[in-house]
């Protein structure tokens, strides 16, 4: 589980949970059932109205991400990449093809392919970065969902504030139960849009988007690292272009492995 995700959800749970409770009114006048419907319901249909089904159907695999660590091993693939210039140095381009297969990350077996095969570097280029490229429109497709998702609650919540006062309008002079009722639609639905929008919502986008720059980092240094392959440079050169793209934690880190197994970090 991805820990600031979680932490941060108990956290913010526990916070709101004891800003009703220090209200010294219990949780019943929170609870509303016609909330729910605005606001959740409503948003969520606005939700499918403005995005195509498949992707409304991939929403509890978007939430296991969020709350789910990925290890993309970057620091893991700078090491292989060295060692296949370490390969190709001594063996030539040829013998790496032996080693696509052992590759984890399916990009950069495409990427070391079009290298054994003896492609134009500018075509590995374009291939990679078109590749890379659509990654970003898929991803950029789900933060919509989310941005629009974000927009429509506090939206809705606004219409439940306006029904609820109507019902209140209409029953002035009546039944002072059913204005109670209103008034507290009115409220409660601006509260469940507001804690949906800021508290689930935009969170998510923005952890999404966080993920997102993670991995196009992790492409661009494929990239650099197998146009490094293709044009024949050394090993240590490589290892310096990549170790750019890392803070410096963790290059020390990625320089300690090299050290022991190839002796191009000093």
């Amino acid at each position: 589980m991805d820990t600031s995700t979680v932490i941060g959800t108990i956290a913010g749970t526990i916070v709101i949970a004891f800003g009703i409770f220090f209200a010294g009114i219990g949780i019943i006048p929170y609870l509303s059932i016609s909330s729910v419907f605005i606001t959740i319901g409503g948003s969520f249909a606005a939700v499918m109205i403005s995005n195509p089904m498949a992707r409304v159907r991939s929403l509890p695999r978007f939430f296991r991400i969020v709350y789910t660590t990925r290890d993309l091993q970057i620091s893991q693939t700078i090491v292989s990449l060295v060692s296949l210039a370490d390969r190709a140095r001594k063996e030539g381009i040829l013998a790496l093809e032996d080693s696509i297969e052992g590759l984890q990350l399916t990009f950069m077996k495409q990427g070391i392919q079009l290298v054994v095969d003896g492609t134009d570097p500018e075509i590995i280029r374009t291939i990679m970065y078109a590749d890379m490229q659509k990654m970003n429109d898929r991803h950029a497709q789900v933060h919509k969902l989310f941005d629009d998702w974000g927009k429509y609650a506090p939206a809705f919540g606004l219409i439940g504030t306006v029904i609820g006062l109507i019902a209140m309008l209409g029953s002035i002079g009546g039944d002072i139960a059913v204005i109670g009722r209103g008034l507290q639609t009115a409220l409660v639905t601006t509260l469940y849009g507001a804690i949906m929008a800021n508290f689930i919502l935009i969170p998510i986008r923005s952890k999404l988007e966080d993920q997102d720059q993670e991995e196009s980092l992790l492409h661009e240094l494929v990239v650099e690292g197998v146009l490094a392959l293709q044009s024949g440079d050394n090993p240590r050169i490589l290892l310096e272009k990549l170790l750019a793209y890392l803070p410096d934690v963790t290059r020390a880190e990625v320089r300690t492995v090299i050290d022991r197994e190839f002796s191009y970090g000093n």
